[in-house]
């Protein structure tokens, strides 16, 4: 019935959130900008567009955009081993590439994060493709990102599975048509989805080998 999966990476493949804190808060001290009174999951599942929006002002007045996300990157790519992988992500992605399932990552990360988090992972080459923030006109919540990965596999959204930790994701992943499965680690329910899981490995019983 399904015959591809559509993984996000933040939070769903590595626990990267307290990374991309850090270097978010890296990143804006080159400006002299002190954001430690940010909760350390402000950010969750945002992409930098919009992380940039809701700071900008209290940036630097005439600081480019495109600079203060190289910082940041900057700082997080050198501390891509301190990013732990969620448990039975790697092991559940190799598995599915032996059974022959194509595997893609959605992500709202910039290319550079999204290239280190594979790499830090040890997975990339099992990917088919990868959509990063930099690929698409519009970031999740936007269905864009999901409806690109679909169309570059070549494949019918509903027969992609999508696996998501956060609202943002599983609403992306709804509106462009994909089965929808949350995870959360800890149990419980996440918005509208197919079918909410707390252990990445059930995965594989939607791909019987």
């Amino acid at each position: 019935m399904y015959r591809a999966v559509a993984w996000d990476i933040d939070g769903t493949l590595i626990d990267s959130e307290p990374l991309h804190h850090q270097s978010l808060l890296a990143g804006c001290r080159n400006w002299n900008v002190d954001l430690d009174d940010l909760p350390d999951q402000a950010f969750r599942g945002i992409h930098m567009g919009d992380v940039w929006t809701t700071l900008r002002p209290r940036l630097p007045v005439g600081l480019d955009q495109a600079e203060w996300l190289a910082a940041i990157n900057a700082h997080y790519v050198a501390n891509r081993a301190n990013a732990v992988p969620i448990p039975e992500a790697v092991e559940t992605i190799r598995t599915l590439a032996d059974r022959g399932v194509p595997q893609v990552c959605v992500s709202n990360s910039g290319r550079q994060v999204v290239n280190a988090n594979l790499d830090a992972l040890g997975v990339l080459d099992h990917m088919s493709l990868t959509i990063s923030l930099d690929d698409v006109s519009a970031g999740k919540p936007d269905p864009t990102p999901y409806r690109e990965a679909c169309r570059q596999l070549a494949v019918a959204p509903g027969s992609v599975v999508a696996v998501e930790d956060s609202r943002t994701g599983t609403k992306a992943a709804r509106a462009a048509g994909l089965f929808v499965v949350g995870y959360l680690p800890s149990g419980g329910l996440l918005g509208d989805v197919d079918l909410s899981t707390n252990r990445l490995s059930s995965i594989l019983d939607l791909f019987p080998g």
